[in-house]
């Protein structure tokens, strides 16, 4: 019964998260900055750090089925 919507959360979080991954990725490899008025280096690590974040939690939401 708790398990769809355990599923659908850590589907959006890992979509989220992995897309924000490569979304950064991306931005970096091109050179643009990740976020406007901001240290290249410090969005970056914000970032990334953010859907790790996101990552993690998909997969705590999806081992807890």
């Amino acid at each position: 019964m708790e398990s769809g919507p355990a599923i659908f959360a850590g589907a959006v979080f890992a979509l989220f998260g992995g897309a924000l991954l490569v979304w950064t990725g991306v931005r970096l490899r091109r050179g643009e900055p990740v976020a406007q008025g901001v240290s290249q280096v410090a969005s970056a690590t914000l970032a990334s750090v953010a859907a790790m974040i996101s990552l993690g939690l998909g997969a705590y939401c999806l081992t807890r089925l």
